[in-house]
């Protein structure tokens, strides 16, 4: 994914998101539903109702980005909650990008001392 500027706040959208919706409909989920400016530099996740399926609403400086990304195989851990945000950090938002469960990720190995 393209680097985030430092100071980059990443939000989920908890609950279900239409994916029809494009540019102004995720907009005015961000204002309606979360009570945030889509303009302010923040990045937005949206899922689906199958939660194969996410779409990522981010505006810079010279315009807005509409990502979009699907799983072949497996879904996007997302939280129970119908309505509301959740902040991430950007390790965070690389583990949802991954389809990894961002909410209590574990290490496959034991930490060794060298």
């Amino acid at each position: 994914m393209i680097g985030l500027p430092a100071g980059t706040r990443v939000w989920i959208a908890a609950g279900i998101t239409d994916m029809r919706s494009g540019f102004p409909g995720l907009a005015a989920k961000v204002q309606t539903a979360l009570g945030e400016n889509p303009l302010s530099g923040d990045v937005f996740i949206f899922r689906g109702r199958r939660g194969d399926l996410i779409k990522i609403l981010w505006a810079t400086d010279d315009g807005v980005w509409l990502l979009a990304k699907r799983l072949t195989n497996g879904r996007f851990i997302w939280p129970q909650a119908d309505g509301g945000k959740i902040h991430l950090t950007s390790a965070q938002l690389s583990m949802v990008l991954e389809g990894i469960d961002w909410r209590q990720p574990r290490r496959t190995a034991a930490l060794s001392m060298a």
